[in-house]
């Protein structure tokens, strides 16, 4: 439904921007909320992807496992997740891999109604923040899908799932307390 409300925001705004040609000369139309123009590309961009994952395969291989993954740097011990190869700090490729434990404290949280296009096919869902054991705060997808039944403090674990319909492995913040 998301998608279709979408799309049929695009061919207005490029009506709009095509009688604006006829008359400006350009496909200039007016920001609603700020008033600035905005320029309306009649290019379409669709973006698909490959990039190397090799060195933090690692990540991955966890998720199979059932693990997740951080990555901390040997010099400064700086933890980094997601995991990273090369340290933010230090600036040297010199990490060791760390199992999380997974368990922490639900800091926030909200439901997400609007969606990114490439999400617009999911129910409205709900995404957290947890503070870790390991004192890292990890963004996740949030379990529980009735939001009165969350709760800021909540002790919580790291899950790995599989999200559908992509069918792919990643980890979600399931409630425990």
């Amino acid at each position: 439904m998301q998608r279709i409300i979408y799309d049929e925001g695009i061919k207005k705004l490029e009506e709009f921007a095509k009688e604006n040609k006829k008359i400006l000369g350009f496909p200039i139309i007016p920001d609603q909320k700020l008033g600035t123009a905005l320029w309306v590309s009649n290019r379409e961009i669709r973006i698909k992807y490959i990039i190397s994952v090799e060195k933090i395969k690692k990540f991955f291989e966890g998720l199979f496992e059932g693990k997740i993954y951080a990555t901390k740097c040997l010099s400064c011990n700086e933890l980094y997740f997601p995991p990273q190869t090369e340290c933010g700090k230090c600036r040297i490729e010199n990490v060791e891999w760390v199992e999380l434990s997974g368990e922490g404290e639900l800091i926030t949280f909200t439901k997400i109604f609007v969606k990114p296009y490439s999400f617009s096919h999911y129910e409205d869902y709900i995404i957290g923040i947890a503070k870790l054991k390991e004192g890292i705060n990890v963004t996740a997808w949030i379990e529980e899908k009735d939001i009165q039944k969350i709760k800021i403090g909540s002790k919580v674990r790291l899950k790995v799932t599989k999200r559908l319909p992509e069918e792919y492995l990643t980890y979600v913040i399931t409630i425990i307390e």
